[in-house]
């Protein structure tokens, strides 16, 4: 179908809701009514040729075979497709035969619609289209609608027609009738100023994405292979992987069956996946509706090839309670099998956080790649992902630990950048993941990196976000680019502006970097006084409630009943301060025990300060240990935590101050000999990693000071040690590495490998651009600048 009459079609169904709905719908509910009826007007002109053949069937089923249950195998056979229809309506005939008694036209509907076999039935469901007929009939206008949609001079057939004018209408083809769903649900939601591009990835976007899928073994493809989109949508990611191989155009002579499947969860597009499947011949029950992240639909299933333009930027919080219990993930798509630094194997986390879950789709095509055991061919992933999949998340987060299990097992073949403005619904910067479990000899441990960021071609008119699209010859250089996996050198246009692609190619271990813990000693000063101390009262987290209520009601807070008995007056307080407490903050503020405690507490530090008095030492060694001695000789039991309590209330960082011991430690023989070996330094070193040698041989570690913690991400390829002392040590002696801090992470940063600065103009052009201005200007600028006005010629 070519673009002319691509056009027309649209135009005219465009116009049947201005025509005939305007009344009975708002605006932005007239898709409702179209789209379904264009998928029911599509089926129809599918089944007429066949539906004296398919009521044959049935009435040899029914009189001759007496049967109660109907063969739908031997009605699919007459048809011609895997859905029939066994009433004795058309949607011609309906219209042709229809009188002014809308309740027969709604009832002939109803039967009309009843005869569909099952798959129809759930579309038609999905749509709601039955309680949509009778609206319309109850408003006089179906027979209206009816009448547009069997009109002669719109052609929803596969077969060329004349229209009353005997002008040719060509046939739809089921690729014709793919376009033409897809147009109207992006010029529906445009209109409707919704998400124009939701179910919609442009048409350009996917043909490269199965080029890329598909060229580099386009000789070798199995003769059965499978398609899977775990966001399908529409559908037209698993149509054009299809088309690609099945190639009407001929090009490729692919003599392969294909299989599809696809899980959407929007009914509606659903729904459109679902005839779409049928109208070009698929199996319809291959396509899932319902959440891909809360069911594994396809369970136990591989899929050689796997296509997805999955929902980025949007919450899966609805869904945690499926794949989480907690903290603990329950799902194994989501798991993933790490090796830490020490080189202990766990299972580990791999979900993103909950307002992103983006990478959740792509672990779950991941974990149905086949295994090589299976397939020498394995399977080829293309999946499109903003640029938060790159970079977000930490080190040892699931995020970063999805990355690196992807790039660690080498499934990481090609990441493309894409053009701003390239979608309907968003215009930041996308990408193209590629995935192999099968790279070739020359791709294995690398990683392909391709900015196509400047290739594109501007539309007229701007289609929701998208103002721009490629062009043949764009989807041609970024297929040759990655096929060639060699560097390519931006080019710079006579204005110095970059332009063209560019292409790197990376070790899979550049992507990768050690988090490790910078320490710095804790140095402190201490001293009692009444004002340190009289925080303890109140819990820290709890400190604004508990100290209004203090104030307010003095030791009443501390009798039975007080604080149940104004709960009420409490909470109220709190939410009017703004204060939000969760169920265990409102447990402590109402639990007049918890209260006691702090308050045995205060006392006890106060008891102390009687003893020890108040002198401030920057010993900080020698004030704990006489708060220790002095516990023991007073015989007053106190908990380790409310110890440090004690302690932290009435101590300060003081960086003059003598650093506080952690803990003094005997290294010899094997023990000292372990702690080398696991370090990977020589004894002389042992200060850089915290343990620090004393005259007398013994070791001392320090406390470490959290204010002054820091952070290094070195990376993968780099000894963390050699790092250490060339980019932190020389600017902070104190400081040593923390080793069991050591976490990994993955993170790609476009901007890193393909920034390139463009130089600032010479002084001299500026001056003159500056002098050319200020000529103009009447000599202000000189007047600012202090500068000789000059006549216009020596400026020249």
């Amino acid at each position: 179908m070519n673009q002319t009459t691509h056009n027309k079609l649209i135009s005219f169904i465009w116009s049947i809701a201005d025509d005939c709905l305007r009344d009975v719908y708002v605006r932005g509910k007239y898709r409702d009514v179209i789209l379904p009826m264009v998928v029911l007007r599509r089926l129809d002109t599918l089944l007429e040729p066949t539906k004296d053949k398919v009521l044959e069937e049935l009435k040899f089923q029914k009189e001759e075979m007496g049967s109660t249950e109907l063969d739908d195998e031997a009605l699919r056979s007459a048809s011609g497709y895997v859905f029939f229809n066994t009433s004795q309506w058309t949607l011609r005939k309906l219209h042709d035969t229809a009188t002014n008694n809308r309740q027969i036209l709604l009832a002939n509907m109803e039967e009309y619609l009843g005869g569909f076999s099952d798959n129809v039935k759930e579309i038609i469901e999905r749509f709601d289209l039955m309680a949509k007929m009778r609206h319309m009939a109850g408003k006089d206008v179906l027979l209206d609608v009816l009448e547009k949609f069997v009109s002669p001079r719109i052609n929803l057939t596969p077969h060329d027609k004349e229209d009353p004018d005997g002008n040719l209408m060509p046939g739809l083809s089921n690729l014709g009738m793919g376009y033409v769903f897809e147009e109207l649900i992006r010029k529906f939601n445009e209109e409707n100023n919704e998400e124009a591009g939701e179910h919609f990835t442009p048409r350009e976007v996917i043909h490269l994405m199965t080029h890329l899928m598909f060229d580099p073994i386009k000789d070798q493809l199995p003769s059965v292979l499978t398609i899977y989109d775990p966001a399908c949508g529409s559908g037209g990611m698993l149509t054009e992987g299809q088309n690609y191989i099945i190639d009407p155009d001929g090009l490729i002579q692919a003599k392969s069956d294909v299989y599809l499947f696809g899980k959407e969860i929007n009914d509606e597009t659903y729904a459109i996946c679902k005839s779409d499947m049928m109208i070009k011949g698929n199996n319809p029950e291959n396509i899932k509706v319902g959440s891909t992240l809360s069911t594994d639909e396809f369970s136990g299933r591989k899929f050689d090839f796997m296509l997805s333009n999955p929902p980025y930027g949007k919450s899966w919080a609805s869904e945690q309670k499926f794949i989480k219990d907690g903290k603990d993930v329950i799902d194994p798509r989501f798991k993933v099998d790490l090796t830490d630094y020490w080189g202990e194997t766990d299972t580990q986390d791999a979900t993103p956080r909950s307002s992103d879950g983006q990478l959740l789709f792509l672990m779950e095509m991941v974990k149905k790649m086949k295994p090589l055991s299976d397939s020498p061919m394995g399977s080829r992933i293309a999946s499109v992902h903003n640029g938060s999949s790159l970079f977000t998340g930490d080190a040892g987060g699931g995020e970063s630990n999805i990355r690196r299990y992807i790039i660690e097992n080498d499934l990481l073949d090609t990441i493309i950048q894409l053009p701003n403005n390239l979608f309907y619904n968003t215009g930041i910067t996308t990408y193209i993941w590629l995935l192999s479990n099968a790279k070739p000899e020359a791709r294995k441990g690398k990683v392909q990196l391709i900015d196509a960021n400047l290739l594109y071609r501007k539309l007229r008119k701007n289609l929701g976000d998208k103002n721009c699209e490629f062009a043949p010859e764009h989807i041609e250089a970024i297929t040759s680019a990655y096929l060639g996996f060699g560097p390519i050198e931006r080019q710079l246009d006579d204005n110095g502006d970059p332009t063209g692609i560019a292409v790197q190619i990376f070790d899979n271990q550049d992507f990768g970097y050690h988090k490790v813990t910078i320490e710095r000693p804790d140095r402190r000063s201490a001293g009692f006084s009444a004002a340190r101390l009289a925080p303890l009262r109140f819990d820290k987290s709890l400190r604004a409630p508990m100290e209004h209520l203090w104030e307010e009601h003095g030791d009443q807070v501390y009798e039975a009943g007080f604080l149940k008995d104004h709960s009420k007056d409490i909470l109220k307080w709190c939410e009017d301060e703004e204060i939000t407490l969760n169920a265990k903050a409102r447990g402590k503020l109402l639990d007049v025990k918890y209260w006691q405690s702090l308050r045995d507490l205060h006392a006890t530090g106060l008891r102390l300060m009687d003893i020890i008095g108040t002198d401030e030492t920057s010993d900080y060694n020698a004030f704990r240990d006489t708060v220790t001695v002095t516990l023991k000789a007073q015989k007053i039991k106190l908990s380790a935590p409310e110890k440090n309590a004690i302690l932290n209330a009435v101590s300060w960082y003081d960086e003059d101050a003598e650093k506080v011991i952690g803990k003094e430690l005997k290294l010899k023989g094997d023990k000292l000999d372990a702690l080398l070996h696991r370090l990977g330094c020589a004894e002389g070193q042992l200060a850089d990693f915290g343990y620090f040698r004393q005259p007398d041989g013994t070791y001392l570690t320090y406390e470490s000071n959290s204010d002054l913690r820091d952070a290094e991400s070195v990376p993968l390829k780099d000894s963390i040690h050699d790092y250490f002392l060339i980019e932190v040590q020389p600017h902070v002696p104190e400081a040593w590495i923390n080793m069991d801090s050591v976490k990994i992470g993955y993170e790609i940063s476009f901007n890193k490998y393909f920034y390139r600065h463009k130089p600032l103009r010479a002084v001299e052009k500026v001056t003159a651009d500056l002098l050319e201005l200020e000529a103009r200007a009447d000599g202000l600028i000189a007047d600012i600048l202090g500068l000789e006005e000059k006549p216009n010629a020596e400026v020249a």
